[in-house]
């Protein structure tokens, strides 16, 4: 009787685990995007997407699309600020930085780096408008050669603001040797 049992058990945990299998099987093909975060102490509300065009290989040549929402953008921008952590030891290109309000490329007048703070400044021709969808477009980057993930900070100061930068949220990217290429 013993015997019998064996090969249903085994037939109910291959089910199972295939069932799973299958169910984990989109997540996984998220290679690039941001996927989903539980544990990031960072507030659900504070998250913004982000995606990356060629999957965060360890050492290899990117392109970064971090979005900001139109619902996060309540006033005019005048000074998008992106601030890294000091782990990240990517390497950016300020002449491949592209700034987009609803799809539309915007003009920008100067876009900065600075290494030693570990801060990207960009600074559009005209204020960009309230209530728009922003995305920022970093290309030409190389991506650090270490796997881990890294919080990535927008900041904004707005016309008429005092010289200090608003949060407005934090991108969460993953450097990971999963690549779907």
């Amino acid at each position: 009787m013993a015997r019998q049992k064996f090969p249903v058990r085994l037939l109910s945990v291959l089910a199972i685990s295939g069932c799973l299998t299958v169910s984990l099987a989109p997540i996984a093909l998220a290679q690039g995007l941001p996927g989903l975060t539980i544990f990031s102490g960072v507030e659900r509300e504070n998250q913004l997407g982000w995606r990356m065009d060629f999957d965060g290989v360890p050492g290899r040549r990117d392109r970064y699309r971090l979005r900001i929402p139109a619902k996060k953008m309540e006033f005019a921008v005048e000074q998008f600020s992106i601030t890294y952590p000091d782990t990240y030891r990517g390497e950016f290109d300020p002449k491949a930085v592209a700034v987009k309000v609803n799809g539309d490329e915007v003009a920008l007048d100067e876009v900065t780096w600075d290494q030693e703070n570990r801060v990207i400044e960009i600074y559009p021709q005209e204020p960009v408008p309230a209530d728009t969808r922003v995305e920022i477009v970093l290309s030409d980057v190389q991506n650090p050669s270490r796997i881990g993930t890294h919080y990535f900070n927008a900041m904004v100061r707005s016309p008429g603001d005092l010289p200090m930068m608003r949060y407005v949220g934090t991108w969460i990217l993953t450097i990971s040797p999963n690549s779907t290429n």
